[in-house]
């Protein structure tokens, strides 16, 4: 086998706008001329001369194909001409995933994000941002809330009409929207409404949507706090509640792109509240109840965590092929041989498991484990008030003992 020397920059990775081949700097002008090889989509191939000869690649889908004959042409000087930015939401950030940042230049234009907010002289610090290009409409769930500036990449024309009619039905009508079309060229166009009002059907497929929230509801789920009140999930009884729910996600401490297992998932909550926390969270619900599937897809689409794993099995045996967790929680189903044993064995060095229990049969399993592998064990006592007669009393509910241990 030949051995080849690929440590020089033989991949560049131009970001364009708008704007054309006018708007680049010399240097991103000098990787485009050097190319022998241009990569990029209709719209970008288009930028370039007619008598320009050189070999094109339009982009494919799957994207992958694409993918696997830019690195067939490892050591061939090869432009990829993206959109603004290539590492926000951009080709440049999966072919960084593919290939060694030593064999790759990036010059980016300004992001379609910046120039919304240069255009609606918004700070780009103090705004949601998110791609619905390719991607489910209901992440937008998980960023709406009072007072909230949104920046949204549209997949296409009819974006923003599916946009106006989420936020009317999330209880954000009367939110303004601003469809901005072909930003920094000749055809820029800024198109404004309010959501639930919103009736424009000429819009360009290249545009981007700035939005700010205004509910008419006075109380908003927060984006990332835990602890959402329990008439947010549809459920039949198995959810972990308000106060428990915000103390287990205390113990399980989410980090971003950490991966977590709800086992025994119930309605999914504790997996959903994890995913919120930061949008680089994982969860998987595991579940094997029909019913309460349907109420993990259907919470998970309505709270904005849309790409929640579900998997319909009984644990110990469907864990034994999920990828290793970060995090694991165990609603129910501590009784069950292995449950604990497999779950441990999973976890990785430095994760932690966080169980909750409300039987004596369960306690008696977690003080052994307690006994074997240390950690905290704690109650948790929750009283609301309640009607008694004509006055007002207290009403306990369950009390769960709750083991927290952390995998040296």
């Amino acid at each position: 086998m030949v051995s080849r020397d690929f440590s020089h920059k033989w991949l560049s990775i131009v970001g364009i706008g708008e704007d054309g081949l006018e708007g680049l700097s010399a240097t991103a002008r000098s990787l485009l001329s050097m190319a022998s090889v241009v990569v990029g989509g209709q719209r970008h191939l288009a930028m370039l001369p007619p008598e320009d000869k050189r070999e094109k690649l339009l982009w494919t889908s799957p994207l992958d194909e694409s993918i696997a004959e830019i690195i067939r042409r490892r050591g061939q000087p090869v432009c990829v001409l993206a959109s603004g930015d290539p590492m926000w939401y951009g080709i440049g950030v999966t072919l960084t995933r593919r290939l060694p940042l030593e064999e790759i230049t990036i010059i980016p234009s300004p992001s379609t994000f910046s120039l919304i907010c240069s255009r609606l002289g918004w700070s780009v610090t103090d705004v949601e941002t998110l791609s619905l290009c390719g991607r489910p409409l209901a992440l937008l769930n998980r960023v709406i809330y009072g007072g909230a500036r949104l920046l949204i990449l549209s997949a296409n024309r009819r974006t923003p009409a599916a946009v106006a009619e989420l936020l009317t039905h999330q209880g954000f009508g009367d939110s303004l929207i601003v469809v901005l079309e072909h930003l920094g060229g000749k055809k820029e166009r800024q198109i404004s409404g309010i959501a639930s009002s919103w009736d424009v059907d000429e819009v360009a497929d290249l545009n981007a949507i700035a939005v700010e929230c205004i509910s008419s509801n006075p109380v908003n789920f927060s984006p990332s706090f835990p602890g959402l009140p329990d008439s947010a999930y549809h459920h039949d009884g198995q959810l972990t509640k308000q106060e428990v729910r915000a103390i287990t996600l205390s113990r399980l401490s989410p980090l971003p792109g950490q991966l977590l297992w709800d086992v025994g998932a119930g309605c999914g909550s504790i997996g959903i509240e994890w995913m919120r926390s930061d949008r680089r969270c994982q969860s998987i619900a595991i579940e094997q109840h029909p019913r309460r599937l349907e109420y993990i897809a259907d919470n998970a689409t309505a709270l904005g965590t849309p790409d929640l794993q579900i998997i319909a099995g009984k644990a110990p045996e469907s864990l034994i092929n999920l990828p290793s967790p970060d995090a694991i929680f165990i609603g129910g189903g501590i009784t069950t041989p292995g449950l604990l044993e497999t779950c441990w064995k999973k976890l990785r060095s430095g994760g932690r498991i966080v169980a909750n229990t409300v039987t004596v049969e369960s306690e008696l399993i977690l003080l052994q484990w307690h006994n074997q592998l240390g950690g905290e064990l704690t109650r948790i006592g929750i009283e609301r008030t309640a009607a008694i007669g004509n006055f007002l009393g207290w009403k306990p509910l369950a009390t769960v003992t709750q083991w927290s241990v952390l995998k040296p």
